[in-house]
């Protein structure tokens, strides 16, 4: 709008720029907005998201839907069933009497069930909503699920745990904590369920642990990352690793990491780069070899100069065959001292 007004002045477009500026004045304050003449229409108010309490706010909603959800949902019950006997298990879990979570199906995940909400996981996911399209399909011909229970599906390779973290960000968009040792399977649930924005909520929440792990944490950090396509955990670790290049040169882990790497790029145009401008967008979203990032991100925290750049890069090539010829010999000799405890145990 401010945009349309300089131009209207530019343009000498006075009654145009007249009506523009009252609208703006209007949108500023958000008290309300005309529907057809500034001046002389019935106003209608605007009420922003803002204004409301917290706990009216639709995150906060959804969030109280999915803890009564969770607390309907059976927890007790010792399930060894199959799918046909757990749908006249879930006989019992009748909509009348829960009618205050709204639940419209049930999730069986490993021994328990969820009762959950079908707009929100067709919304949120499209694997659900595939899954919950074809549903009907399933149940043909199985006539003990009665009229008033719920319709119930199988998830498989998932902990109860990581299911309740999934569902959570699904219902409100974020997660409250985020147990480090459940972030792998978060990022594999996240990949599987179609939820990609979730790897970026669990990066956030996991981004303060990794100030404090270990140099071996680290090497395992960046690749998983790297597997899963966790740009910001895939960053943080390649600009602690040139930063301190020397301590994780020094480490067993990352030396072992190198040799499951794919090589340095030999294309000398992605040899090295020109260091970017300040603010400078990247050229591509795309990640590329983790070992050719790494030395752009060491030239950057080395602060070489331009015309030097080239020269350094070669340097950080010769580090890294050195590094690797280092880790093969450890691999070797790993090898023969377990083949050597074999036989002595012969």
């Amino acid at each position: 709008m401010e945009d349309l007004v300089r131009i209207c002045k530019v343009c000498k477009c006075l009654s145009l720029q007249k009506v523009l500026e009252k609208e703006l004045i209007h949108q500023k304050y958000a008290e309300y907005k005309a529907l057809r003449d500034v001046d002389n229409s019935q106003k209608r108010f605007i009420l922003q998201g803002i204004s409301l309490p917290e706990e009216d706010r639709l995150p906060n909603a959804l969030h109280k839907i999915l803890q009564i959800a969770l607390v309907n949902s059976n927890s007790e019950q010792n399930l060894k069933y199959d799918v046909d006997g757990l749908i006249c298990l879930v006989s019992s879990m009748q909509i009348s009497e829960f009618e205050d979570d709204l639940a419209d199906v049930c999730v069986r995940v490993d021994k328990k069930i969820f009762r959950c909400h079908q707009v929100i996981l067709a919304s949120r996911s499209e694997y659900f909503k595939a899954r919950l399209s074809h549903m009907k399909d399933f149940l043909e011909g199985r006539d003990c699920l009665p009229d008033n229970a719920l319709p119930c599906i199988e998830e498989h390779d998932l902990t109860v745990g990581a299911f309740k973290k999934m569902i959570e960000y699904m219902y409100t968009d974020g997660l409250k904590d985020i147990d480090p040792d459940q972030a792998e399977e978060m990022f594999d649930a996240a990949s599987r369920y179609l939820l990609f924005p979730l790897k970026r909520v669990v990066a956030d929440a996991l981004l303060p642990h990794l100030e404090m792990v270990s140099p071996a944490e680290l090497c395992h950090w960046l690749v998983l990352s790297d597997m899963y396509g966790v740009v910001k955990i895939r960053e943080c670790c390649l600009d602690a690793m040139a930063c301190n290049f020397e301590t994780f040169a020094d480490t067993q882990e990352f030396r072992a990491m190198l040799l499951t790497l794919p090589p340095p790029s030999g294309d000398s145009a992605l040899r090295t780069t020109a260091p970017s401008a300040p603010g400078a967008e990247m050229s591509s979203t795309a990640e590329g070899n983790v070992l050719d990032d790494l030395r752009e991100k060491w030239l950057e925290a080395e602060a070489a100069e331009l015309d030097e750049r080239d020269e350094s890069a070669l340097l950080f090539d010769k580090r890294l065959e050195m590094l690797i010829q280092i880790a093969e010999q450890e691999r070797t000799n790993g090898l023969e001292c377990n083949a050597s405890s074999e036989q002595e145990l012969i």
